[in-house]
């Protein structure tokens, strides 16, 4: 593969600068660049990937063989203008010492306390050496993801508290603490949350997530490539389509598997109605944390009248494993496009109306204009992406600066805006609202005749592949290595959320603590999607 893009000439930047790189043909990765380099040079990587003005998406490890004994890789995935490259290098499981690359990029630090904790791997200039993921699910000295783990581990009666964490404090005169959580009021998945306050003001917010800790890059292991695609669609139930998409692209790539057309136009349907779905949910919740429960109603009584006709045309309220390996489980109904048509243009009917209410109230546009305003600066550092980095000010979508089939032969509107603040997100939402159903009006007039999936060949050991796509969240990455017999030996997915749950830390600060459920709400985390 030759490299092309904006990031082609970014290795030899690095070799001009005394950084050995070598570049790698990985058909499964295309178009995505894999270069190699050395252990020693990681730190300058970074340093160099962030002077390019390199947005960076995920770092993920795996153990592997080589010449002098088991080592563990690691891999990071950038971004620039669209185009991604992917560095790798290798350290001995014996000693798996590595520079970090926090100090460069924020958004590092979490992913690579991971790494830590599930691979053992030291990042020794971190900031940060508290656990992460494990919690004290484990010892120390045991890593989940090296080979000679059990996936059932070997747990015990009762896991231990994990309350020897230390939370950082914020310090001074009437400064009090509120911890929140894990445990929760309502249906959500536990988080902690502890808040240091003076009177209202928010101080400081840190989060303790990985309560939701469910073992999927572990149990992936040994699937076949049906069961990996079920496991996907599972690692956080809102983005099942979008998850599941991420991971059958990843596997196809690496089985070099070209699709029907048809199967990708209704696997690109469902990932329109899954954003519609969750972005009129949203709307709906936020207005519920202002105490204005009329258009909490109303916005829910419309998702759910959506979501049923979702189950009516492809057999699942959340459409959960409609998309499988080479295309699509079951083909649409040719009744139902006439019908999704009129729903679409019914939707943005309903949400035209209640807006025009919503927007004449004063009280709403108190409680949502300039409260929790993340910074684009902050936005650009911690790498967020979907509508919470767009509405900061981060134009970028996958579907349309990395275009992949039907997407780059679509034409759609990608909306941005720069305030940043609650009202902000809640625009977004409707503004790819108003996006998405002009998609499903495109798709369901174009979509093509044909088969809706392809029969399966199995991709040779060490076969790997890339996948991305914009799910309603924002960007998904989904990496697949293949093992013997065309079992899965490694799968990794990054969930955006990864990057919205610390702007949520950001976001808050001198907001008072009541405007807290509705900062959280306009950017909704997955706390399932980033706790693998």
């Amino acid at each position: 593969m030759t490299p092309h893009g904006p990031l082609a000439e970014f290795p030899r930047r690095l070799a001009d600068i005394g950084v050995r790189v070598e570049a790698r043909e990985s058909p499964g990765l295309a178009p995505t660049q894999l270069i190699v380099v050395k252990a020693t040079d990681w730190s300058r990587l970074g340093i160099e990937a962030r002077s390019w003005g390199c947005r960076w998406v995920a770092s993920w490890g795996e153990e592997v063989d080589a010449e002098g004994g088991a080592t563990i890789r690691i891999n990071t995935c950038f971004e620039h203008a669209g185009a991604y490259l992917v560095a790798r290098t290798a350290v001995p499981r014996a000693a798996p010492v590595l520079a970090s690359h926090t100090t460069s990029y924020p958004a590092a630090d979490r992913p690579e306390r991971h790494i830590r904790d599930m691979l053992g791997v030291v990042f020794s200039d971190h900031p940060d050496a508290r656990r992460w993921t494990r919690h004290q699910a484990w010892s120390q000295s045991e890593y989940p993801l090296r080979r000679d783990f059990p996936a059932a581990g070997s747990p015990q009666a009762r896991t231990p508290a994990d309350h020897q964490y230390n939370f950082l404090l914020a310090q001074g005169s009437g400064v009090y603490e509120i911890p929140v959580g894990p445990v929760h009021a309502g249906i959500i998945e536990p988080g902690h949350f502890r808040f240091q306050a003076v009177g209202e003001t928010v101080l400081k917010l840190e989060e303790r997530l990985g309560y939701t800790h469910k073992g999927i890059e572990k149990i992936a292991e040994g699937r076949d490539v049906d069961g990996l695609a079920r496991l996907a669609a599972r690692v956080s139930g809102d983005s099942t389509v979008a998850h599941a998409w991420a991971a059958c692209m990843a596997m196809e790539k690496a089985a070099g598997l070209d699709l029907p057309p048809r199967a990708v136009w209704l696997r690109a349907l469902m990932c329109e109605r899954e954003r519609v779905a969750n972005h009129v949910g949203d709307i709906g919740a936020i207005l519920n944390d202002i105490a204005f429960a009329f258009g909490f109603y109303q916005f829910a009584r419309l998702r759910e009248v959506w979501q049923r006709a979702s189950r009516e045309a492809f057999g699942h309220r959340f459409m959960m494993d409609c998309i499988v390996p080479g295309g699509v489980a079951a083909d649409l109904d040719p009744r139902f496009i006439a019908t999704m048509r009129d729903e679409a243009r019914l939707l943005g009917q309903q949400i035209g109306k209640l807006m025009a209410i919503i927007n004449d109230l004063p009280s709403v546009a108190d409680r949502v204009r300039g409260t929790g305003v993340l910074k684009p600066e902050y936005a650009k550092a911690l790498g967020c992406v979907g509508y919470v980095g767009r509405a900061s000010g981060m134009d970028f979508d996958v579907r349309r600066d990395a275009p992949y089939p039907p997407y780059d032969k679509l034409t759609f509107k990608v909306p941005v805006h720069h305030y940043g603040d609650v009202n902000a997100r809640a625009r977004m939402r409707l503004e790819e609202i108003t996006a998405s159903l002009g998609l499903i009006e495109a798709l369901l007039s174009g979509l093509p005749p044909g088969p809706v999936r392809a029969a399966w060949t199995h991709p040779a050991a060490g076969a790997e592949g890339l996948g991305l796509v914009e799910g309603w969240r924002g960007e998904i990455l989904s990496f697949v290595r293949f093992g013997a017999d065309g079992r899965i030996a490694r799968f990794f997915p990054r969930d955006p959320s990864w990057t919205t749950w610390p702007a949520l830390e950001l976001l808050i600060h001198d907001n008072i603590v009541p405007d807290f459920p509705v900062c959280n709400k306009s950017v909704n985390g997955s706390y399932s999607g980033q706790d693998l």
